[in-house]
C-alpha cells in the first residue's frame, strides 16, 4: 500500500493480513443529484454499518464533494507508493475521448500534472490497475463522454464508438506498449489484477458483451487476454432491443484471490465464482436483487438459457427495490458484500426511471466463504430516497482504511 495514503488507515503488509483486520464500521458513498431534476450539489455520504451502533443502516454525515475537487470526466483513483494519487480520465474538457491520467498530491490533492507522456493518452479511458513487480498497468475504455453521457444509443455501438480494448502500459516509462483487442468484449470497464502482488494475471468485466475476460502475462513478457465467463443474453419483449444483455457493471476479487464477484445490472443478479483455477471460473453463488426482468414488469422474457421463470421483485423492509445490483464492495474478511443500485444518472433515467423518482438503495449480502453462496440480509437497507434534499443516486462504496477494489500491494 502507498506510504502517505496509509495515514488514512492501518495499512497491511499483505492481502491475507488485511483479511484479519477489524470489521468495517462505516462506508463512504458519493451520492449524485446531477440530471435528476433536483438542484442540489453531489455529496459524500457516510453510512453506519456497525450492527452494534444505534445509527446502523443510516446516513450519519453528508459532505459537499465539489467544495473539494471538480476535475470532470474522471473515474478511478489509486494511491501510489510515492504518496501521490493517480486518477483516470474518460475524456477531455469538451467530452471527446481521452484515456489519460491525472496525478494529485497525496496530502493537498492539488493537481500536479499528467502521468502519461505528452501525447501518449489512450483513445478512451475508464479504469486501471497496476502491478509494479511486473512493471505493468492495465487500463480499460468505456467511450467518449459525449457518447454515453445523455444515455445509451444502440447506433453508437454499430458505429464503433464504444470501447473494446485493453491497454498495457509500461509502469516505469509511462507509455502504452500493447493494445489488446477483446473478442466478445464490448465496453470493458472494471479492471482487477489478482491481489497477490506477484500475480501476473487478472480480470476485466465487459459490460455490453456481458463477459469476464482474463488477462495474463506470457513467457516472453507480452500480454494476452481470453474470455472465461459468458452471461448469455435473454430474448425479450417490451424492451428497447430484442435481446437484453446482463450488463456487467462492476467486478471485484476477494483478498485471498479465491472468489470473483460481479453484478448484472440489467438482468438483476449478483454472482460469485470460485477462481481457484483462474482459467476455469466456477459459479458458486447467484442472487437476484431487482433488475429489468422481474415478474409483473414491462419486460417479458421469451427465451432464457439460464432461468426457468422470471425472478420475483425484491422487497426489503417493506420497500420494493428499484434498479438492479451495480456497484459492489466486499468486507476485508470476505463475509459481507455491499451493493448499490445506480449506474449513471442518464442511464438510470433511461433504464430504471423509478431510480430518479425514488433514489437508489444500499443492500448487504452474507457470503459463504467455505462452500460459496450468497444470502440477502433482510434487515439491512439504506434508502437514499429519504435524503433531506430529495432522492439521491448512491454510487461506489469505500472504506476509510482501504478495501478490495482500491488497495494495491507493491
Amino acid at each position: 500500500m502507498a506510504t502517505k495514503c496509509e495515514k488514512c488507515g492501518p495499512g497491511y503488509p499483505t492481502p491475507l493480513e488485511a483479511m484479519k483486520g477489524p470489521r468495517e464500521e462505516i462506508i463512504y458513498l458519493p451520492c449524485i443529484y446531477r440530471n435528476t431534476g433536483i438542484e442540489a450539489p453531489d455529496y459524500l455520504a457516510t453510512v453506519d454499518v456497525d450492527p452494534k451502533s444505534p445509527h446502523y443502516c443510516q446516513v450519519i454525515e453528508a459532505e459537499d464533494i465539489h467544495a473539494k475537487c471538480d476535475l470532470g470526466y474522471v473515474h478511478t483513483s489509486h494511491c501510489l507508493a510515492s504518496g501521490e494519487v493517480m486518477v483516470s480520465s474518460l475524456g477531455d474538457p469538451k467530452g471527446n475521448g481521452k484515456g489519460g491520467f491525472v496525478l494529485l498530491d497525496g496530502e493537498t490533492f492539488e493537481v500536479k500534472g499528467t502521468w502519461e507522456r505528452p501525447g501518449g493518452a489512450a483513445p478512451m479511458g475508464y479504469d486501471f490497475w497496476y502491478q509494479p513487480r511486473h512493471n505493468v498497468m492495465i487500463s480499460s475504455e468505456w467511450a467518449a463522454p459525449n457518447v454515453f453521457r445523455d444515455g445509451f444509443n444502440p447506433a453508437d455501438v454499430e458505429a464503433g464508438l464504444y470501447g473494446s480494448h485493453l491497454h498495457v502500459w509500461d509502469w516505469q516509462r509511462h507509455e502504452i506498449v500493447q493494445t489488446l483487442p477483446l473478442q466478445d468484449g464490448l465496453i470493458p470497464l472494471e479492471v482487477r489484477f489478482l491481489h497477490n502482488p506477484d500475480a501476473a494475471q487478472g480480470f476485466v468485466g465487459c459490460a455490453l458483451s456481458s463477459t469476464i475476460q482474463r488477462f495474463y502475462k506470457n513467457q516472453g513478457g507480452t500480454w494476452s487476454v481470453e474470455k472465461v465467463i459468458q452471461v448469455p443474453p435473454k430474448k425479450v419483449k417490451g424492451w428497447m432491443l430484442p435481446e437484453m444483455p446482463g450488463l456487467i457493471t462492476d467486478i471485484l476479487l476477494s483478498l485471498d484471490d479465491r472468489f470473483l464477484y460481479f453484478s448484472n445490472w440489467l438482468h438483476g443478479d449478483l454472482r460469485q465464482y470460485d477462481i481457484s483455477d483462474p482459467q476455469r471460473p466456477r459459479l458458486t453463488g447467484q442472487l437476484f436483487l431487482g433488475g429489468s426482468i422481474v415478474k409483473g414488469g414491462p419486460v417479458q422474457v421469451l427465451e432464457d438459457q439460464e432461468l426457468k421463470s422470471q425472478p420475483e421483485p425484491l422487497v426489503v423492509k417493506g420497500k420494493r427495490v428499484p434498479g438492479g445490483p451495480q456497484m459492489i464492495q466486499l468486507s476485508l474478511d470476505g463475509k459481507r458484500l455491499y451493493v448499490t443500485t445506480s449506474l449513471y444518472s442518464a442511464w438510470d433515467k433511461q433504464f430504471y426511471p423509478d431510480l430518479i423518482r425514488e433514489g437508489s438503495v444500499m443492500l448487504q449480502i452474507d457470503v459463504d466463504t467455505v462452500k460459496g453462496g450468497l444470502k440477502l440480509n433482510p434487515n439491512f437497507l439504506v434508502d437514499f430516497g429519504k435524503e433531506p434534499l430529495g432522492p439521491a443516486l448512491a454510487h461506489e462504496l469505500r472504506y476509510p482504511g482501504g478495501d478490495c477494489s482500491s488497495d494495491i500491494w507493491v
